[in-house]
């Protein structure tokens, strides 16, 4: 922002206020020339010392980055000694804990589960007297049962409604897949 000296001749033209005399209106005019004066010089005063300012710290090492970076230290520091802060801290340490050591229990828990599950095989546990028996797995075997009876029935009868993995009607179809 620059300051543009007023000019006499176009502030003369300007009506008086009212209530002032002509030596009133002309002795504010000049103070106000003065006032302006005095602002462009203290602007260029400023300028000086500012640049001259920025010649020491460049001298002596500092720099705006450093200044920079030291508020933002002070400013850390001050977070971390606040109340607020330490109570947060203090509550979020405490989640953790909390959340750490369920996660843990959990984890033995799963770990312990697998564990037993890992004694018993597939294989053993589908000829288990148990699970042959439930109604489950006789369900699923009477559908099996009955798919297979469907495929192999219907080549045993000749019937050519699935045609054979080799290509040819009469091979017989290999054994039963273990699971």
């Amino acid at each position: 922002m620059t300051d543009v000296p007023v000019d006499p001749g176009v502030t003369a033209r300007t009506p008086a206020v009212e209530g002032l005399t002509e030596a009133e209106e002309e002795e504010l005019r000049a103070e106000l020339a003065k006032v302006e004066e005095e602002i462009v010089t203290l602007r260029q005063v400023l300028a000086a010392k500012e640049r001259h300012c920025g010649e020491l710290k460049r001298r002596l090492g500092l720099s705006t980055l450093g200044g920079l970076k030291q508020n933002l230290s002070r400013s850390w520091h001050d977070v971390q000694v606040s109340n607020a802060y330490k109570k947060t801290q203090e509550t979020l340490s405490q989640a953790g804990q909390k959340t750490s050591a369920a996660l843990s229990t959990m984890g033995s828990a799963i770990s312990r589960k697998l564990g037993d599950m890992s004694n018993y095989s597939i294989r053993h546990s589908i000829s288990m007297p148990v699970m042959r028996n439930s109604a489950t797995f006789k369900s699923f075997e009477d559908r099996v049962g009955t798919v297979k009876s469907k495929v192999v029935g219907g080549r045993e009868n000749g019937s050519a409604s699935l045609p054979s993995p080799t290509g040819g009607g009469d091979q017989p179809l290999p054994g039963p897949a273990p699971f």
